[in-house]
């Protein structure tokens, strides 16, 4: 027989954040379980519930018996089981161990020799011995960083635990876990259902807390009705949600029975940056901001309630005036920040450690005014505009508004900038120099904030590069690998030349604090980022093949990519891509420094064809590579490929005469240098 399998844990309210997390792991643990002990199909699917109050996983097709177990047990080599017609003592001590006498043994074939083997049957156990213990695993598997105790028990759990459902069809499992016996009854909403809610049947669970517990078990039905429901609210009002993917999750995980309703505060509160008033809403009191068809912030927004009441009003009332006090809150700081230019705070910054060992926020300031100078320079940019948006960029660090917010840091600033009269650029620069600040997020707009930006992002990362403290396995404590990611896509549009910015960065750092080789290291830390960024859009051995020359102006490397993607489609790269290997080998083996080629010594017909191809033609290679022409400058080696043959075919390069052999390396190394002026085709795949 088989039916499916319902396990429910009752619960005080379980942390809404980690609830996702703690219900996906429950349901998996439960199920291979159940497979590896054979009571389910390899290919059955659990259906998962989470709400506030209790994890459960449904399980369709589970065997009330699991099937009998098949065993065969390998033993000794039949060849050296037998001796003088006596068994071996480690034939016989394996038919002890087996329980049987020798004779009862058969002989296998493992695939390799035959085995003396033994098989049985052992019958099938019932899903009752099994269950409790399963369900105990789950639970010590579940991702929790604390547990607690509750009552005078020694029983620990992530929230005290007050009941638990093992039903198998309609039949209750009988079994303890967590101190708990299992039967067929639950709690509802902690509200709006009174009593015992009784689930006759496991297929049954869905509908019969929807009907009679007022609960939307299913954490993802009770998130889309949540997201349905506010688009309907919001399209009435006209308006757009604003609220990320995290707080639509955070609220499933609050609610189990969603009402959405609309509440309003004071327009006055409109005067504060609708940045700060977005996210006191999202983050403290879990609400969801609307916008107007012109992005800009309306004095009404929607929540999501866990009661459903005829006179919603005093729920209403009641989360405007939290929100009034926490709005006011906001303005007030607002207010208070703006009495004070934000230039006058950076002596402040003097008492905020950066790091022990590089200094303070302020002298971090310091180091940042001259690295973006010298950045904007590269850019053709403004060098003072640029050092004066440096020198502002951390100083609302030690405003209220920040000190309340942390994630308000640079956007405060950006409004305390243009409120002080500061130029557009450098205001705009302030809150742009934290872009991009993850995967997928915007590069800063124009050229100040982006010489900020890569100043702040180069600083932090050669700063704590050359204390040593460098990224392990997935150890980033200073997320420097996220850094380089924003510095490599930044580089990847701006004209820049990365390995000489590497060494100012350096060189702004008190002598002697960084470790001599940082730069050199910090640029080929860039290059893996780069690498791996690349990736996505490329085909590893054309990356390779450009990341050999460490190109310093990253700018330029999509160019050269698509360059050697149009190259390795011509009918001579694949050929002449061994051939620049063949001679890379034989240059890796030359002893001595490489001299010029010496037309007197060119002896053979082949290497005097050769040479006088590359004299040729390398002055066109270089004229399509100065005009950035790299896919015309590649597709000028094609024309090489007859005297290369011709010259491996007839010629010997390690010649006994050492003048010669050494004329010929360097006419080797003439043409190595042409063939990886744009990118070292070697690496090219065939």
């Amino acid at each position: 027989m088989n039916a499916t399998l319902l396990i429910e844990l009752l619960t005080e309210e379980l942390p809404p954040k980690a609830l996702p997390r703690l219900a996906a792991s429950f349901a998996q643990t439960i199920t291979e379980e159940l497979k590896k002990m054979q009571f389910v199909a390899a290919d059955a699917a659990a259906v998962t519930y989470a709400s506030p109050r209790r994890l459960a996983v449904q399980l369709p097709g589970v065997l009330a018996v699991q099937p009998d177990q098949h065993i065969t047990r390998q033993g000794p080599a039949a060849a050296a089981g037998m001796k003088d017609g006596q068994p071996t003592p480690a034939l016989a001590g394996f038919a002890r161990s087996c329980g049987v006498e020798v004779s009862e043994l058969s002989i296998v074939n493992n695939g390799k020799q035959d085995v003396y083997a033994y098989s049985s049957t052992k019958p099938g156990e019932a899903l009752s011995a099994q269950l409790a213990e399963v369900v105990s695993l789950a639970l010590k598997k579940l991702p929790v960083p604390k547990l607690m105790r509750w009552g005078d028990s020694d029983v620990q759990f992530v929230r005290p635990v007050h009941g638990l459902i093992m039903l198998h069809g309609d039949k209750v499992i009988a079994g303890e876990v967590l101190g708990l016996n299992s039967g067929n009854a639950t709690r509802g909403h902690r509200f709006l259902s009174q009593g015992e809610v009784v689930v006759a049947n496991a297929d049954a669970y869905a509908r019969v807390m929807h009907e009679q517990g007022k609960v939307i078990a299913s954490f993802d039905a009770r998130r889309e009705l949540i997201r349905h429901k506010l688009a309907e609210a919001a399209a009435k009002l006209g308006a757009t949600i604003a609220a990320p993917d995290e707080l639509f999750d955070e609220v499933t995980a609050l609610v189990e029975w969603p009402v959405v309703l609309e509440a309003g505060f004071e327009a006055e509160f409109l005067q504060v940056p609708q940045e700060c008033l977005i996210l006191t809403m999202q983050q403290n009191q879990k609400y969801f901001p609307l916008l107007d068809r012109n992005g800009k912030l309306m004095n009404r927004f929607l929540l999501v309630s866990n009661v459903e009441t005829a006179d919603p009003s005093f729920i209403v009332g009641g989360n405007e005036r939290v929100l009034r006090a926490r709005l006011s809150d906001a303005k007030f700081f607002f207010e208070q920040d703006k009495k004070h230019r934000l230039d006058s705070r950076l002596p402040r910054l003097a008492n905020v450690v950066y790091h022990n060992k590089i200094g303070t926020q302020l002298e971090r300031v310091e180091r940042l005014q001259s690295i973006a100078g010298a950045i904007a320079h590269q850019l053709g940019a403004d060098a003072a505009l640029a050092a004066r948006a440096a020198y502002l960029a951390k100083a609302d660090l030690v405003t209220d508004m920040v000190g309340e917010f942390p994630e308000l840091q640079g956007i405060m600033g950006m409004y305390y900038a243009q409120h002080d009269g500061e130029h557009a650029e450098v205001a705009a620069a302030v809150e742009g120099h934290y872009h991009p600040r993850f995967a997928g997020d915007t590069l800063p707009e124009g050229k100040i904030a982006t010489a900020v930006a890569l100043a702040d992002k180069l600083e932090a990362i050669v700063g704590i590069w050359g204390i040593g403290l460098i990224p392990t396995g997935d150890k980033d404590p200073f997320a420097l690998r996220r850094a380089a990611l924003g510095v490599v896509r930044m580089a990847l549009e701006a004209d820049l030349d990365l390995k000489p910015l590497l060494a100012i960065v350096a060189e702004a750092f008190p002598a002697g604090k960084l470790s001599a080789n940082v730069a050199d290291e910090v640029f080929g830390f860039m290059m893996d980022r780069l690498k791996n960024f690349l990736a996505a859009d490329y085909k590893g051995d054309e990356i390779d093949a450009v990341l050999a020359l460490s190109p310093s102006r990253l700018n330029e490397v999509r160019a050269v990519l698509a360059a050697v993607a149009a190259f390795k489609s011509l009918p001579e790269a694949a050929a002449l891509a061994a051939a620049n290997k063949r001679v890379n080998n034989i240059l890796k083996k030359a002893e001595g420094e490489i001299g010029a080629v010496d037309a007197a010594l060119l002896q053979e017909a082949a290497e005097q064809a050769l040479y006088a191809a590359v004299r040729d033609l390398a002055p066109a290679v270089e004229v399509k590579f100065a005009a950035h022409d790299f896919s015309g400058a590649l597709s000028q080696l094609a024309s090489l490929k007859a005297p290369v043959d011709a010259f491996f075919d007839g010629v010997m390069v390690m010649a006994e005469d050492a003048r010669v052999r050494a004329n010929r390396i360097a006419l080797l190394a003439s043409l190595a240098a042409l063939f990886n002026r744009v990118a070292d085709i070697s690496l090219l795949a065939e």
